[in-house]
C-alpha cells in the first residue's frame, strides 16, 4: 500500500480512527527506536522548535537518558528523553 492510497483513505475515517492510527504510529516507532538505538550512539533531540545533540548514556524500555548541553547555562544534563523525539546523529 503507498502512501497516497493511504493519506486519501485517512481522510475518510473519523476521529476515533485517526486517534488508534496515531497510538499505534507512535508505539510501532518506539518499538523501532529500541531496535535502532544503542547507548553510546551520538543522537539529535528533535523538539518542536530545536534540535540538540547528545550522546545515549542508557537505555530504558520506553525512554533514553540522554547527556546533552541543556538550558541557557549550556551545562552538561543527563535528560530522560522518549525514544520518538530521538534521531541518530
Amino acid at each position: 500500500m503507498s502512501v497516497p492510497t493511504v493519506k486519501k483513505m485517512m481522510l475518510t475515517m473519523s476521529q476515533k480512527e485517526l486517534s488508534q492510527i496515531i497510538a499505534l504510529a507512535q508505539q510501532i516507532k518506539s518499538i523501532s527506536a529500541t531496535a535502532t538505538f544503542s547507548v553510546g550512539q551520538e543522537v539529535v533531540v528533535v523538539q518542536k522548535t530545536k534540535r540538540t545533540a547528545g550522546v545515549i548514556v542508557k537505555m530504558n524500555p520506553k525512554k533514553a537518558v540522554v547527556s546533552m548541553l541543556f538550558g541557557r547555562s549550556q551545562r552538561v544534563s543527563q535528560v530522560s528523553v522518549p525514544f520518538s523525539m530521538l534521531e541518530a546523529a
